[in-house]
């Protein structure tokens, strides 16, 4: 197992622990469930770097990380969905364009010599604002405005990222976007 791989399955254990401290916790449960949103989104930055530069890149990888990433998606926009912390919108627009994606990985993987369409530029902007829109609640941005905005932009970015994940999709000349 590679030392990628090994971030990325600790990234899906943070997942259940996530829920576990935003749920539990009474007092700064939105603090250190932050934290563990932040730890997550560090050890996914590193796994990526990790892997390019070492030449570590592996299919197995290249499934995880994606579940990985949708996986402490779901959970931040649930929990702050039921916390009414965001908007249940958000939660419906982000979240059906997740559930589209893995269908469309699922797709590409049985019926294209079991290939992954990586993440791209697009994907990755999508992920920062995010993360950005997240972290600007956690760490209670006091402009109401400047929140919204920065939801309103990920909820944007992330729907121009599925467009273009889309148009990949359904070019008839995709080889040269998978990882084999």
């Amino acid at each position: 197992m590679t030392i990628p791989n090994i971030l990325t399955i600790i990234r899906i254990i943070l997942v259940p622990l996530y829920l576990f401290v935003f749920y539990t916790l009474e007092e700064n449960r939105i603090l250190y469930s932050g934290i563990i949103y932040i730890l997550a989104g560090l050890t996914d930055m590193l796994d990526g770097r990790i892997a390019r530069k070492y030449g570590m890149v592996s299919k197995l990888g290249a499934a995880l990380d994606p579940l990985a990433d949708k996986l402490m998606t779901f959970a931040v926009l649930i929990s702050f969905t039921s916390a009414q912390l965001i908007s249940p919108w958000v939660l419906l627009i982000i979240g059906i364009k997740e559930i589209l994606m893995i269908l469309g990985g699922f797709i590409i993987y049985l019926f294209k010599e079991k290939r992954v369409l990586p993440s791209n530029k697009y994907g990755k902007i999508a992920t920062a604002s995010f993360y950005a829109a997240i972290l600007s609640i956690v760490f209670k941005i006091p402009s109401a405005t400047l929140v919204n905005l920065l939801i309103l932009t990920t909820v944007t970015l992330n729907l121009l990222a599925f467009l273009n994940y889309f148009k990949i999709f359904m070019s008839k000349d995709r080889d040269s976007d998978y990882m084999r």
